[in-house]
């Protein structure tokens, strides 16, 4: 389980992000009095040594490694361990082409959006 670490007073500002996922970032609290600064007991949990995520894990997707497509050669070198992201800068009539080829080789596309 992944915690979301939200800045201190998160749930109560709504320019700190309540109700706004989009705004909710982690801020260190750095406040003279603060009780989070401090790790009191039922004040929200602070990045530490504990929480980092293990060696093996680090930097996949679903247990698979990321790798950025830009073009069809960049596809042929491509494995099944690996998950696939488009990048943004492909036109739509190679995306389409990228897309085909991917499909028939079974191998996994994370951006696709709603057009699957």
């Amino acid at each position: 389980m992944k915690i979301k670490f939200l800045r201190q007073d998160t749930v109560r500002h709504l320019r700190l992000g309540k109700n706004r996922p989009k705004l909710q970032k982690w801020r260190r609290p750095r406040g003279r009095h603060s009780k989070m600064r401090k790790k009191r007991f039922s004040y929200p949990r602070m990045p530490s040594v504990g929480y980092k995520t293990p060696t093996e894990k680090a930097g996949k997707i679903n247990g698979k490694i990321p790798v950025l497509i830009e073009n069809l050669k960049q596809l042929d070198l491509c494995k099944k361990e690996n998950i696939l992201i488009l990048s943004r800068r492909i036109g739509a009539k190679k995306k389409i082409e990228i897309i085909k080829k991917a499909k028939e080789e079974g191998l996994e596309l994370l951006n696709l959006g709603g057009s699957k």
